[in-house]
């Protein structure tokens, strides 16, 4: 029987676990929603929920114990995050912390919430190499994020910029076949006038 076991073991050991806990946890407070897989997301809900619930205290113990859990992460949102700060060598130095995000802007946006800070959202979507399930794990208010609503792809990028090329080259020949067309058109008719005026003078 499995008393007092719960949770997803994720095929990882207990340093393994907890560090994808806290990668995926600072990566959904940093986007506000994240692509996974559905065990992950399963797993690291909860995690994420008693965060925020601990936030919502917003006491010194609550924010100490916050500490402990996330280690106070620097945001990075990309490679190019202005707000980061880099020494020479390209290490992060400073930046904004994901604990003062989490307490001062999370937090306030649930306080008149008890629980269910989360959703997990199938997107009917399978992981290339293994087929996983993929979801979506977001904060509660933001559904519209990039993850839900197309995230940057370069491949996006370059297909729609090629729609655009294609829609140009199509609307500028159809304007030069109408161009080449119309005195075309104006040439057989005089012609076609000539052709009946010996006609009509015989």
């Amino acid at each position: 029987m499995r008393h007092r076991i719960a949770g997803y073991k994720l095929n990882r050991d207990t340093e393994h676990r907890l560090a994808l806990h806290r990668n995926l946890v600072v990566a959904l407070f940093t986007h506000g929603q994240i692509t996974t897989t559905v065990p992950k997301a399963k797993s690291v809900k909860p995690f994420a929920e008693k965060l925020i619930t601990a936030a919502r205290k917003g006491d010194l113990a609550s924010r100490r114990r916050v500490l402990a859990r996330l280690q106070d992460r620097i945001i990075v949102k990309n490679d190019n995050d202005e707000d980061a700060k880099r020494n020479k060598y390209g290490e992060l130095v400073g930046g904004p912390r994901i604990v003062k995000k989490l307490f001062d802007e999370i937090a306030p946006r649930y306080a008149n919430r008890p629980g269910g800070y989360t959703r997990i959202v199938r997107l009917g979507k399978h992981r290339k190499g293994d087929g996983g399930d993929l979801c979506v794990l977001q904060l509660v208010g933001d559904e519209s994020g990039p993850q839900v609503a197309g995230q940057h792809s370069r491949r996006r990028d370059k297909a729609n910029h090629r729609m655009e090329v294609a829609a140009k080259l199509r609307k500028t020949g159809a304007k030069a076949t109408v161009a080449s067309e119309q005195p075309t058109a104006q040439e057989d008719k005089p012609s076609d006038d000539t052709s009946q005026q010996p006609d009509a003078k015989a």
